[in-house]
């Protein structure tokens, strides 16, 4: 069996490093895979898998012609905020798939946003030709649910990555900033400034660590060019440089604090059992932090000015173990999923 993988994989994002990471490893014995990628060579030597350049929808749909299965792979890939023609281009193999009698597995998918009247319309059309499903959240299952899609539903395939034991007390402040709409010129100053407070009042170092190498990378530098940071705030700051998963953990395992917009690396930052907290640009991300238990500012709602006490409230104070461990239990049901790959 040779099963097709669809994601948003090889664009430099350790989300989606670490969605593929797992999915990979859950794949039934004797499935071989073949993974769309942007940066073909980095997946390929990162993983040991074949390639097919995934912004290329005729290559690979000629792909999935040498493949048995299609798997779309973690994340929400049915959604049009990117674009409606990003709906489109997944909408185009699953129905290509089905064409020629080959399963469709949806893998921990989130379902949305989809903001068009025409994006509900085909996804409605599009669920009932997948084979097997698993959400990654309740919110998606109940809306599969209203459209008469009844499918499993557990935690974020990463939650099944390993935990690592902590060791971060009195360790720098990490962040896991991106730019967001919701921040733009002065609406960063509430939360710099909170930052700054804590930083000076606990005495830590600041690192930002950029998630998605392409979006991530420089917000450091754009900030202070923009004279947004207070000059104690840049003093203690400097931007870290990570290649993987396993690079982001080390260094969340070393952290006093985690304060994290990425909804993947609020993850790995909890598997690290570092103390953290969320920044909320999505509910996806609201969602997570209410299963960690760890403290969310919404960012479409006003800083209330008691963001530092907030942090402060949580540094060096890990979440609760046992809370982890439930997630990670819950993030099986998408292993079992994918054994619809063996029938």
């Amino acid at each position: 069996m040779r099963a097709l993988i669809c994601g948003y994989y090889g664009e430099h994002n350790l989300g989606d490093d670490a969605l593929l990471q797992v999915l990979l490893g859950q794949l039934p014995a004797g499935c071989v895979p073949l993974v769309t990628a942007h940066d073909q060579d980095l997946v390929r030597d990162r993983f040991g898998v074949e390639t097919t350049d995934r912004r290329r929808l005729a290559g690979v749909i000629a792909a999935l012609g040498r493949c048995q299965a299609l798997v779309l792979g973690g994340g929400s890939l049915l959604q049009d905020t990117t674009s409606f023609q990003s709906l489109l281009y997944y909408g185009a193999l699953m129905l290509a798939a089905r064409l020629r009698g080959q399963p469709v597995i949806l893998w921990g998918q989130g379902l949305g946003p989809l903001r068009r009247r025409r994006s509900r319309a085909l996804v409605r059309r599009l669920l009932p030709l997948a084979t097997a499903i698993s959400w990654r959240d309740a919110a998606s299952a109940a809306q599969a649910r209203a459209w008469g899609v009844e499918a499993s539903v557990g935690s974020d395939p990463v939650w099944a990555l390993p935990a690592q034991p902590w060791s971060g007390r009195g360790g720098p402040i990490v962040l896991c900033f991106r730019p967001v709409q919701q921040l733009s010129g002065a609406a960063w100053i509430p939360y710099l400034q909170a930052l700054e407070r804590l930083a000076v009042a606990a005495d830590r170092e600041v690192l930002w660590l950029p998630f998605h190498q392409d979006q991530d990378r420089g917000l450091l530098a754009r900030l202070i060019q923009q004279d947004l940071l207070g000059e104690a705030l840049a003093s203690r700051s400097r931007e870290l440089a990570v290649q993987t998963p396993e690079d982001a953990m080390d260094a969340f395992r070393q952290a006093g604090l985690v304060l994290a917009m990425r909804l993947h690396g609020l993850i790995l930052a909890a598997l690290a059992g570092s103390p953290c907290a969320a920044l909320s640009y999505d509910p996806k991300v609201a969602a997570a932090a209410a299963g960690i238990g760890c403290p969310c500012q919404e960012l479409e709602a006003p800083s209330d000015g008691q963001l530092q006490a907030t942090w402060a409230a949580v540094l060096d104070t890990p979440p609760a173990a046992a809370g982890i461990a439930a997630l990670q239990r819950s993030s099986q049901v998408h292993r079992e999923v994918l054994a619809a790959l063996q029938t």
